[in-house]
């Protein structure tokens, strides 16, 4: 019998019909967790999940919001952020959540282009962003508070307290969402603005539940009852489906991570099975676990554990070119399992992790085959704001190199100048307010044109090159990806970030900054007495090893893809900067901005 089509599968569904079906399904079981001031972990059940929002969805109504209303929301990673979505989603209001880093002029520019009524924000300090642009939120009736005061002030008289809010007497969800349409909007993603000022993606209700499904095929499995950290921001796609929108279809387990730095501790403790991380989170805990081989004192154990790694990568290797596994490797195997592979899995927390997921940006193939040597499965999934999160994904039959093959559902296409083009359920609804920027991306024949060339095999596997607009273009004429080469100089250990340079320049350059975490370590072992950044990275003991690693990078491209020269950085480049947006890509402009000196030293 013929597998029902995603569409049929989810025609006339919304979000508030998962909801009810998982609260049916698992009321008494766990369904938000986060940690208490006093650093003890609390719990919801989905039935104290459900009851909340359904008393946050009679109190909205009584400060006035009505299907097809639009409200804002500034919150951390928190368990109220699920509540207050939920109930949106349950009266058919529009809910746009604003990254935490926001400016109060980027505040304003949300809030106003969305005409938004209702703001919902965790604290004083999110809650004066929006006050020193009050005048200008004119739209703005209604403004909440979850935490109230800092200590040393309360907010104002008129500003409403979240849990008075929650005293209101609990709606009947199922009531009040049966005028919720498929084609009612959910939400809109406002992108993170990398060049420009952002656009508003616009998704309804239909884009997240048929999203969740093509997913939930891929995965094939039944994924109630799993772990999963949320931390990051939920004003980005991939967390508002990974740890919002799906986890309300499924039933699966979130704990609230209020602080990206804390994620490896929290991994720890929650021990997932199911993770999607952007590839610095990865990056950060390979480079970490490789440090800690290389700073090991004793040469026949940091020996033993180089050569268990290897061991671990042989079989993952032979499993991903579907091998027979001897038996003189798989016992080598089961000796790197026990003596290291295994401990490895458990300190970092991912001993029990059945899908982990790297997206948002390229990620190196040393990093990815470092985890699936050690056990854990990791895969990249391959999408955009536009397409509800994801476009192509394989989380079993991975093949390195490539961001896996179009999901159930999707169909996907190459345009004539290699740019990869989808269309399918996942597709979003346009640009609000921009109907102009809406026709460029979307063609007459429903394909959404995402602005990456690609390349696609005989398999149907995808692997991006670049964005159009990345591409350097060398004063001799040559096309090179930038993300390529940084993504392998990433791969060691001592680089935490590096933006390649070369534009309608003779050669290719780098700006690279030192990872935080390990380069104090590193120094150390290697006999370099200084401890700050700065000084780190004029330490020509730490220039000779990043030289090394370049020297050893370039030998995977060819002689005009190669580093010619490159400068150390003396500060460190964080999310949402002027460097970076909050999912951690390279604000590309903004550093040649920053930084033109130092690029032009290198060509003087």
């Amino acid at each position: 019998m013929a597998e029902t089509s995603i569409d049929d599968a989810v025609a006339g569904l919304t979000i508030p019909t998962f909801f009810g079906r998982t609260v049916a399904r698992c009321g008494d079981q766990p369904a938000l967790r986060w940690k208490g001031a006093d650093g003890t972990w609390q719990e919801w059940t989905w039935n104290d999940y459900a009851e909340r929002v359904a008393r946050a969805a009679t109190a909205f109504r009584d400060l006035g919001l009505r299907r097809g209303d639009r409200a804002v929301l500034m919150l951390r990673n928190i368990p109220e952020f699920h509540v207050a979505d939920a109930a949106f989603c349950h009266l058919g209001v529009c809910s746009i959540s604003i990254y935490n880093s926001s400016s109060p002029d980027q505040v304003q520019y949300l809030a106003a282009h969305s005409e938004a009524k209702i703001a919902i924000v965790e604290d004083m300090g999110f809650l004066d962003r929006f006050l020193t642009m009050r005048d200008e939120l004119p739209a703005i009736a209604t403004y909440v508070i979850v935490r109230d005061g800092d200590g040393d002030r309360a907010a104002p008289a008129d500003v409403k307290r979240w849990d008075e809010l929650l005293t209101a007497e609990p709606a009947d969800l199922e009531k009040i969402s049966q005028d919720v349409r498929p084609d009612d909007l959910a939400t809109v993603i406002y992108t993170s603005g990398t060049t420009g000022p952002p656009k508003g993606v616009v998704l309804d209700h239909h884009n997240i539940v048929w999203t969740g499904e093509s997913l939930l095929r891929a995965i094939d499995d039944d994924i109630a009852g799993w772990r999963q950290v949320s931390y990051l921001p939920m004003a980005h796609i991939a967390e508002r489906m990974t740890g919002h929108y799906n986890p309300m279809r499924t039933g699966s387990i979130v704990a609230c991570c209020p602080d990206t730095g804390l994620i490896a501790e929290y991994l720890r403790d929650v021990h997932p099975n199911l993770l999607f991380g952007v590839p610095r989170i990865f990056e950060k805990i390979h480079a970490g676990v490789m440090a800690v081989v290389a700073n090991e004192p004793d040469a026949e154990r940091r020996a033993a554990m180089e050569n268990a790694l290897a061991v671990g990568r042989k079989v993952a290797e032979a499993k991903a070119n579907g091998e027979n596994i001897d038996d003189d490797l798989r016992a080598q195997h089961e000796q790197a399992e026990q003596a290291v592979l295994g401990l490895a899995r458990m300190l970092t927390g991912l001993d029990e992790m059945k899908v982990a997921i790297s997206g948002a940006a390229p990620i190196s193939e040393e990093v990815l085959w470092f985890f699936r040597a050690i056990g854990v499965n990791l895969s990249e999934i391959y999408g955009m704001s536009e397409s509800t999160g994801p476009i192509t994904w394989d989380p079993y039959d991975v093949r390195i190199g490539t961001v896996g093959r179009a999901l159930p559902g999707v169909e996907v296409t190459l345009a004539d100048d290699g740019e990869v083009c989808f269309r399918g359920g996942n597709a979003f609804r346009g640009y609000l307010k921009d109907d102009e920027k809406t026709a460029d991306a979307i063609d007459a024949d429903g394909w959404v044109h995402t602005g990456d060339i690609g390349e696609i095999d005989g398999d149907g596997y995808l692997r991006i090159v670049d964005r159009k607009k990345e591409l350097i273009i060398t004063a001799g004429g040559k096309n090179i990806s930038p993300a390529n080469i940084e993504s392998i100089l990433k791969s060691y250990p001592l680089i935490g970030q590096v933006a390649v340079i070369g534009d309608r320049r003779k050669f290719l350059s780098a700006l690279v900054v030192l990872d935080p975490d390990v380069a104090p370590a590193w120094a150390a072992q290697h006999g370099v007495t200084v401890t700050s950044f700065a000084a780190l990275a004029d330490d020509p003991v730490v220039r000779a090893e990043i030289e090394r690693n370049v020297d050893d990078a370039n030998r995977h491209f060819s002689k005009t893809e190669g580093i010619k020269k490159f400068t150390i950085l003396r500060e460190e480049w964080v999310p949402d900067s002027e460097e970076m947006t909050p999912t951690m890509k390279l604000k590309r402009r903004g550093i040649h901005e920053k930084y033109a000196a130092e690029i032009e030293a290198m060509y003087a």
